[in-house]
């Protein structure tokens, strides 16, 4: 959708206030809003020659963003090679030193060259990141998130209350189906703008969701959101397992993603009412409710 640039002056204007007054900067700058953030607020700042990321966004409690698991999540992606520099912290504020490059298109994620590129990092994210997050961090289950924004639903009169008993009741047969899990450190918002390629290498940033979780909501999560292709996702599980797909597995990594798709399905509907960005997630919620409900009848049929 085009922005309402109204609106977006109205909503920038205390971004930018705290963007000015942060302590990293040692004289006036000029903050440039970039579009495309669903979330936050987010920026580029040029100072003393070169330029920075800020991101302006407090704690988000109906979607169970805290921002010091974010801070720690993203010093841990620094350790791991996977992201850019944090150059600044404040309470909601950050700073990162900027890449250049271009962000990712979903029709760029799916062929499988880029897979190729980009499974080091998912693995690299599962298995290294453990070892350089320090202090507290969140799990992320999405079973426990779905009940959460089905209650927060419920207590904000969300127009779409008629479909939560049905969407529940998937959701509870879907975490039956994906049973006990191996826990790694996840990204768990593989979105096609959450890589950069810089030219050399891909970037991955945005851990505003990270947390201890399956594998499986990961590898699911980058295959729903950008449409990857079923041979290319066989080939994906594979690889990242090291052994061929069986029956078994592929049931479970099909409830995790059908589970993937409902999340971002009710995240939308719980934006709907609590987000104050200018974005048209009605249309958002309509779009992966029908992406969730496809993908939940292709489960049913295997």
């Amino acid at each position: 959708m085009m922005p309402n640039n109204s609106l977006m002056t109205d909503a920038m204007t205390p971004a930018l206030a705290r963007i000015a007054a942060l302590a990293c900067w040692s004289g006036p700058v000029d903050p440039e809003p970039l579009s495309g953030g669903i979330t936050n607020a987010n920026f580029v700042v040029r100072h003393r020659g070169e330029r920075f990321f800020v991101r302006i966004g407090d704690d988000i409690p109906v979607h169970g963003i805290m921002r010091f698991n974010e801070l720690a999540a993203s010093r841990a992606a620094v350790a791991a090679g996977l992201s850019p520099e944090v150059v600044h912290a404040e309470p909601g504020a950050l700073v990162f030193r900027f890449i250049e490059g271009r962000t990712l298109s979903a029709e760029e994620v799916r062929p499988r060259a880029m897979l190729e590129r980009i499974l080091p990092l998912i693995r690299r994210c599962h298995r290294e990141m453990p070892s350089h997050v320090r202090g507290p961090v969140l799990m992320f289950w999405v079973f426990h998130v779905l009940r959460d924004y089905a209650a927060t639903l419920k207590d904000g009169g969300s127009r779409m209350l008629p479909e939560l008993s049905r969407l529940m009741a998937i959701a509870a047969e879907l975490e039956a189906m994906v049973g006990p899990v191996e826990v790694v450190f996840g990204h768990n918002d593989l979105l096609a703008a959450n890589f950069i390629d810089d030219g050399d290498r891909l970037w991955l940033i945005d851990w505003d969701y990270a947390g201890f979780n399956s594998p499986l909501f990961d590898l699911g999560n980058l295959c729903s959101n950008n449409a990857v292709a079923p041979a290319d996702e066989v080939w994906l599980l594979e690889a990242y397992f090291e052994r061929p797909l069986t029956d078994e597995l592929r049931r479970r990594y099909g409830a995790m993603k059908c589970a993937s798709l409902l999340r971002e399905t009710m995240w939308s509907m719980v934006s709907e009412i609590h987000s104050t960005l200018d974005f048209d997630y009605v249309a958002y919620t309509a779009e992966n409710l029908a992406r969730f409900d496809q993908a939940h009848r292709a489960l049913k049929q295997r």
